[in-house]
């Protein structure tokens, strides 16, 4: 314990001794019980000594009680039965109030009022059972009386002296300097004169309104210093045998020791009096503090706000708030707006294409109801400006209430967003012109896709005579060819097969592309069908250096789609890397089982394709730039049917190709278990 504390408990003490003794020895001599015994300084002895030292604390008071009855000429059993129900009592409102010892005690708002007033009231009970069970077994006293008198006495002391050790909600005194010292004047001048004479008791109740006067006007402390004085004077007077309070008993008849019940229960009037008042007036500063720095927070957050413009109004619609962000973006100042109807803030117009909008009338109160609904939270509205401008603002409106549900105002909160909102409108308008113009490009692409149907369809027929006439006349069936004429028909017979497979790919594209691709299936090996499409393009490197290698496996794979299809699927394959391997190259065709199918892939150390151009090799016409850098012939179509081809089937095809290394394609098809 700190030397500091050390000391303040000595004085406690001595207070507690000098007191008790006042107490004892002004009470009636002929009374049975101690008048109002310090029991209050007793308790906040131990409330400041702490759970560590509350022992010794409670054998003191112990002591000191024993001592001072037992001087006072009570009976040395009656001292001790009075003692032990006073340190009883004040174990029992340490341990309520400090919650065992692990918090001051606090009187700061209405909760602990009610828990201060309940604990010292069950602490006062204590000494008043202790009282009447002393008064039973001595036959001191009338039993009840006494615990009538005690009772009453120890709560007066406590509920007058206790609060001085709570922990109390600070605050300045209301009252200037010179209101203060009248107050200290009055009740310093008051209260003696109502406790000289003798007659009407009721007097005395002049001095309560002067307690209530400093309770909602002073400092906490200040408002208890005043009742303690208060009551000072009036247990001064009486036990004098001064004052109204003195001479009641022998007035009506009463037993003496009535005398410490009035006065008592006068003391316990003042404090319930003084200390509520006291505690709302400090509850209501705290409230007010608190609302006034939530209010200049919320000022501050407001006023700093500059990109956005926050409005307030009444219940009206009359403008009371207008942060400089309103300023900013609508030009007027807070002067100007102030009281002004928010009306002016919008056109005619604007209100008319927001109602349209928002499916209400055409008015401004139904639109503003609107909008103040929460699913309109965020939603454009047009400002006008200062100038005549109108502003797209993104306005959120929030309805103010009060604890009754009574609308007390509206708040906005908007942001301008003219700018966005244009490049929006700029870029949905953007968005259609590109799209009408994509479905130009789709119905130009359809018109020349059915003209080169339509075309082809018309070339194949003549192309067709004429690759049968070239057949004859190489076959000498208009008369023997020389070397020159044979070798110029087997040029024309040679690019006229080229452009019926051209021809061919034309139209294959053409139905994958109208109606989709129609297969024929039926059930084959698709060993066979790789096969053929090796034997297909075999002639196109018998006089090439080129080293190709096919490897399939062993056993059957069974497949069920279009033979000539997948055919087509490898002979094209092959044939592009035949096409694109230059000489000393190799091509490789190998075909395995998978878990869920079979695998062909089709490699070749060629040309490569760019990997910025792999993403586009499947579609139709494309043709990559080291094709077209080389002169390598062809028609971008032949990857494209395959494709369509295989995913008909279920299938898959996929690329891995390196530049000036080769390339590789890997189809994938569900073969049939």
């Amino acid at each position: 314990m700190s030397r500091q504390r050390l000391v303040l408990l000595a004085a406690l003490g001595l207070v507690m001794v000098v007191t008790g003794f006042f107490a004892v020895f002004g009470a009636p001599d002929d009374g049975k019980v101690t008048g109002i015994w310090p029991v209050g300084v007793a308790t906040g002895a131990a409330i400041l000594a702490g759970r560590r030292w509350l022992l010794p604390v409670l054998l003191v008071v112990l002591s000191v009680a024993v001592v001072t009855i037992w001087a006072g000429g009570r009976p040395l059993e009656v001292a001790v039965g009075y003692s032990l129900g006073t340190v009883g009592e004040v174990w029992l409102i340490w341990r309520l109030l400090t919650r065992n010892g692990t918090q001051q005690p606090s009187l700061q708002d209405d909760g602990d009022m009610r828990w201060f007033f309940g604990a010292t009231s069950l602490g006062a009970l204590v000494a008043a059972t202790a009282g009447l069970v002393t008064s039973a077994l001595t036959g001191w006293g009338n039993p009840w009386l006494v615990a009538l008198a005690l009772g009453s006495a120890h709560l007066a002391s406590e509920l007058t002296l206790l609060p001085f050790f709570a922990k109390l909600l600070p605050h300045p005194a209301v009252a200037p300097l010179g209101e203060r010292i009248a107050q200290w004047t009055l009740i310093l001048v008051v209260t003696p004169l109502v406790f000289w004479p003798n007659d009407f008791p009721s007097v005395v109740f002049v001095v309560i309104p002067l307690l209530g006067w400093g309770a909602l006007r002073n400092t906490q402390w200040e408002a208890l210093l005043q009742m303690l004085a208060v009551l000072g004077i009036a247990v001064f007077f009486t036990t004098a045998g001064l004052g109204p309070l003195a001479h009641v008993p022998e007035q009506y008849g009463m037993p003496v020791d009535a005398r410490g019940v009035i006065l008592a229960t006068y003391a316990i009037d003042c404090a319930m009096i003084a200390i509520p008042l006291m505690l709302t007036v400090a509850r209501q500063l705290e409230n007010a503090r608190q609302a006034a720095a939530e209010r200049d927070k919320v000022q501050n957050i407001v006023n700093s706000a500059t990109g956005v413009a926050i409005i307030g109004t009444d219940e009206v619609g009359r403008i009371t708030l207008w942060n400089p962000g309103a300023e900013q973006l609508l030009g007027y100042t807070h002067d100007e707006v102030l009281g002004r109807f928010t009306t002016m803030l919008h056109s005619p117009a604007g209100i008319r294409e927001k109602a349209r909008e928002l499916g209400v009338a055409d008015d401004f109160i139904a639109v503003a109801l609107a909008m103040a609904a929460p699913e309109s939270a965020g939603r454009d509205m047009k400002f006008l400006t200062k100038s005549g401008e109108e502003r797209t603002h993104s306005m959120t409106l929030t309805r103010m209430t009060d604890e009754r549900g009574r609308v007390t105002g509206h708040v906005s909160t908007s942001e301008d967003v003219t700018e966005r909102v244009q490049a929006q409108e700029a870029l949905v308008e953007a968005l259609e012109t590109e799209r009408r113009a994509v479905e130009r490009l789709r119905e130009v692409d359809q018109v020349k896709d059915s003209f080169v149907s339509s075309v082809s369809h018309e070339l194949r027929t003549p192309i067709t005579s004429i690759v049968g006439y070239l057949e004859m006349l190489s076959d000498g069936a208009f008369g023997d060819l020389n070397a020159d004429q044979a070798d110029a028909v087997r040029r024309v017979s040679d690019n006229s097969d080229r452009l019926l497979a051209l021809i061919d790919d034309l139209l294959t594209l053409s139905r994958v592309q109208d109606e989709g691709l129609t297969v024929t299936d039926r059930a084959f090996d698709l060993r066979q069908v790789v096969r053929k499409g090796h034997d297909v393009v075999a002639p196109a490197w018998v006089a090439r250096d080129l080293a190709v290698t096919l490897e399939l496996p062993e056993e059957p794979i069974p497949f069920f789609g279009d033979r000539d299809m997948v055919e087509r699927v490898m002979v094209n394959l092959i044939g592009n890397a035949v096409k694109f391997t230059p000489d000393g190259g190799r091509v490789g065709i190998r075909m395995e089982r998978v878990d869920d199918g079979a695998e062909i892939a089709v490699s070749d150390t060629g040309i490569g394709i760019p990997a910025s151009e792999q993403e586009q090799l499947f579609s139709r016409f494309f043709r990559s730039s080291v094709a077209q850098q080389r002169a390598i012939p062809g028609s971008g179509l032949g990857l494209s049917i395959a494709k369509a081809v295989v995913e008909k089937h279920g299938g898959s095809v996929r690329v891995e190709s390196v530049l000036d290394e080769g390339t590789t394609f890997h189809v994938w098809l569900p073969a049939v278990v």
